[in-house]
């Protein structure tokens, strides 16, 4: 807001954020007043929790204080104002469940109805349908049932951001995402039926930990010397290659031998 515009933030280093985002934009804001600390973290809260609604219950949040204001100058005590707002909220805890609608996972309309209400504000603009779609179903992937509820690990789903192209570029991995060069040419793009084999450590001779230095008086002594390392990393090959895997995938380097 005001009236749904972007408002464009721009901190002391320069650096420039452009939202209408309520969590966003308290999170931006060098706060220095005890209660308006409070305030930021009830927007950091319903933003973690929930995902939306930031800038309702900073608004709510300010209403209640307002209020409470206008019965402390009519000398009501603070105990009595806060237990007044417990019960309220009690109260609220107990109506709310019965005016919500429960909605299944097979109800996918609803849900897009939902995630485009979440991303009122976020720049998605007309594609607001698009990645509601996307959305959805990237939830629904990773979304596992334990006793009858519906239970989500946002942690599940991985956004990566590229540079170039537009936004309905767009598009949603049921799978893995490696964001790594082939480390040979002549590797395949496409492995189909793959035996996958993932490797804590690298394809390479290991280095010491410590610094040393060899010297070889007899340059024969060169080729025995790297003739050796070769076979180390024949015998790591022949092992992998025993188990069957088609696919390697190592945490640390790759020797280009």
């Amino acid at each position: 807001g005001p009236r749904g515009v972007d408002k464009m933030l721009v901190d002391s280093l320069g650096d420039i954020v452009i939202t209408n985002d309520g969590a966003t934009i308290l999170k931006e804001i060098d706060v220095q007043h005890p209660a308006a600390k409070m305030i930021v973290e009830v927007a950091k809260s319903q933003d973690s929790e929930v995902g939306d609604g930031t800038t309702s219950s900073v608004v709510l949040a300010g209403e209640l204080l307002k209020q409470a204001e206008t019965l402390l100058d009519q000398n009501i005590h603070p105990t009595v104002i806060t237990n007044g707002y417990r019960m309220a909220s009690q109260k609220a805890l107990e109506i709310l469940p019965q005016i919500a609608k429960k909605v299944t996972k097979n109800d996918t309309e609803t849900l897009k109805k939902i995630a485009m209400t979440a991303m009122t504000g976020k720049n998605i603009g007309p594609d607001r349908d698009y990645f509601a779609d996307l959305v959805v179903r990237a939830v629904l992937t990773v979304a596992s049932e334990t006793n009858g509820k519906l239970k989500v690990d946002v942690d599940n789903v991985k956004v990566e951001k590229k540079p170039g192209g537009g936004v309905k570029d767009t598009q949603l991995i049921d799978g893995i995402v490696l964001d790594k060069e082939k480390v040979h040419p002549r590797m395949p793009k496409v492995v189909k039926g793959a035996k996958i084999a993932l490797l804590n450590e690298g394809l390479e001779v290991k280095k010491t930990e410590i610094s040393a230095k060899i010297q070889i008086e007899d340059p024969t002594k060169i080729h025995e010397f790297l003739a050796e390392e070769e076979n180390q990393l024949k015998e790591m090959v022949e092992k992998i290659k025993a188990s069957g895997a088609n696919v390697v995938f190592a945490q640390k380097g790759i020797d280009d031998l």
